[in-house]
């Protein structure tokens, strides 16, 4: 800690913090480890094998599964940040992160948490343009237009991060350096701040709110379309292919963003700690590790693919 003295005032700014997780007795920490360890093992195996199918089978290789590939990536990433130093504090007695560590970890958890929204933006675009565009779909997401729209991604991404980690780190940290959370976030760093926190309030409910709901009325409005469009379809086996595919992203966009808006895009969630660490889970550790499987089981070309590289694994 570093202390700086005016007068006869003087404050303590902290250098180091505790990252202080969940309670309970050694059982209740072995449990929570274990779970956690499954989880991102889990995460780390189905995200992996996404990556590799994809990259691997030249019949994968298309606009959808390009972005879903990214999705893995983010995903992948999103869990590496958080679950290997989260992993490593349960059975820790000091469980302190340093203050450069804690701007870091939270650095990167914002750029892949608000990555990942702009991504399902994305592939919502991208099936509505399939679906309801056929005849313009190889124009219009060409290779160069898919790479723009992943890279648009990763920089709102990265800006909001900037934004938001500038700002919460500019806070004078000198009540307690205790974080009553296991990583590194918004809501438990401004709980522990001593300055005004109004601004820093502003910001993540303005901006995060602002992300979630412009996305999401990307998404509603690309499946009204698409839905309509089905509707309008002749053939039963092509519907049912179409919601299939489109019934996967729906379930990842309803996971993924209904966590995000009770943890960020409403006022009540600084004050809910507990509640938050539980939502936090699920969507740092659960969702990452779901994805692979919701694309995979639900998906007739992932399924096929996994297949073929299986016969071409055993011919070799």
């Amino acid at each position: 800690m570093k202390s700086h003295s005016n007068g006869n005032l003087s404050k303590v700014y902290i250098q180091d913090f505790v990252l202080e997780g969940f309670g309970g007795g050694l059982v209740t920490q072995a449990l929570l480890f274990t779970l956690f360890l499954a989880l991102y093992m889990v995460t780390l195996l189905g995200n992996i094998l996404m990556i590799i199918i994809i990259t691997l089978d030249a019949r994968l290789h298309s606009p959808m599964y390009f972005f879903l590939k990214n999705l893995s990536f983010v995903d992948l990433c999103y869990s590496s940040v958080i679950a290997p130093n989260a992993l490593a504090n349960f059975f820790s007695s000091s469980k302190v992160i340093t203050l450069a560590g804690c701007a870091t970890q939270f650095f990167f958890i914002s750029l892949m948490a608000t990555t990942e929204c702009f991504l399902l933006g994305v592939m919502a675009y991208d099936r509505f343009m399939a679906i309801c565009s056929p005849l313009r779909y190889p124009s219009t997401m060409c290779q160069s237009a898919c790479t723009r729209l992943v890279l648009g991604a990763y920089c709102g991404g990265c800006f909001n991060s900037i934004v938001q980690t500038s700002f919460t780190f500019h806070l004078p940290f000198c009540s307690s350096n205790r974080i009553n959370h296991f990583f590194c976030d918004v809501p438990p760093l401004l709980q522990i701040a001593c300055g005004n926190t109004a601004i820093n309030e502003l910001l993540l409910f303005g901006i995060c709110g602002l992300i979630i709901v412009g996305v999401t009325f990307v998404i509603l409005i690309s499946y009204c379309y698409i839905t309509v469009t089905i509707l309008r379809m002749g053939s039963g086996t092509g519907r049912r292919k179409i919601f299939s595919t489109c019934g996967s992203h729906m379930t990842a966009v309803t996971l993924f963003f209904g966590t995000l808006f009770v943890m960020y895009a409403q006022p009540g969630a600084i004050e809910s700690m507990e509640q938050g660490k539980v939502v936090s889970v699920f969507y740092t550790l659960v969702i990452p590790m779901l994805n692979p499987l919701i694309y995979s089981l639900r998906n007739k070309d992932v399924k096929e693919a996994v297949q073929r590289l299986g016969q071409k694994h055993t011919v070799t």
